[in-house]
């Protein structure tokens, strides 16, 4: 099993080597690795060349390691995104081939805070509603919703039939949803969220945050979401100038 040298670092031989045997199923999915001495005698590398690549690979969420306990192959993402592109959760769900679903927590309105009053562009006494919600795939909790919007815009409580959000703009409101300015910030255990979400200890969250405006520049909701780490994944095109 020892990797056959060339040109490169050893320690990019090992990498490349452990992501071929994991995607040729040899270690599968949270399958935990052999130790650290066997691992680098199989391979014929020192410890020190194997742990760099296992560095690398950890930071690569390729592995998952865990304290005292071992390393261990981390999950693949279920779904993945252009974070340029503007698509509501359920449509993400759905275009991974999944049953969307939703676990309707509250509906309250609340007075809008300093912050929120500057973000929604509304008085700082103003109302806004704010929806709790859980988004599902094939019924495993995936992302935790939180979403404020103007109460002005939908009076009255809302409607937990509701999927999408953007569905219930382009029903109700005189003004669709046509671009946002989002922000991703990871998050290790939340003590309200992750347990929510089914996590494991070691399981890390993306929160999303999300400022979305009308076609005429007006904001109108302001949403975080915690994103599953290990079932999500999210990247950016970037083109050269």
């Amino acid at each position: 099993m020892s990797i056959k040298q060339d040109n490169r670092h050893l320690y990019l031989q090992v990498i490349d080597r452990l992501k071929k045997d994991i995607e040729e199923d040899i270690y599968q999915e949270k399958e935990k690795l052999p130790s650290e001495f066997e691992l680098a005698k199989q391979l014929g590398v020192s410890r020190a060349t194997l742990r760099e690549a296992l560095r690398i690979l950890e930071e690569e969420n390729v592995i998952i390691r865990r304290h005292g306990v071992g390393t261990f192959v981390h999950s693949k993402p279920l779904f993945m995104s252009g974070i340029e592109q503007l698509i509501s959760v359920t449509d993400m769900i759905v275009n991974a081939g999944m049953e969307p679903g939703t676990i309707f927590l509250s509906s309250h309105i609340q007075q809008a805070t300093e912050e929120d009053a500057r973000r929604l562009n509304c008085d700082p006494d103003g109302e806004l509603m704010v929806i709790e919600r859980v988004r599902t795939a094939n019924g495993e909790p995936v992302v935790y919703c939180i979403d404020k919007i103007p109460a002005e815009l939908f009076p009255g409580q809302f409607d937990a039939g509701h999927k999408s959000l953007f569905t219930l703009f382009d029903e109700q409101a005189s003004d669709r949803i046509s671009h946002a300015v989002a922000d991703i910030e990871p998050f290790g255990w939340h003590e309200k969220v992750s347990p929510i979400l089914q996590c494991d200890p070691e399981t890390a969250l993306l929160a999303l945050k999300q400022l979305h405006y009308t076609e005429t520049d007006v904001p109108v909701l302001y949403s975080v979401n915690f994103f599953r780490a290990d079932k999500f994944s999210f990247h950016v095109l970037r083109r050269r100038m």
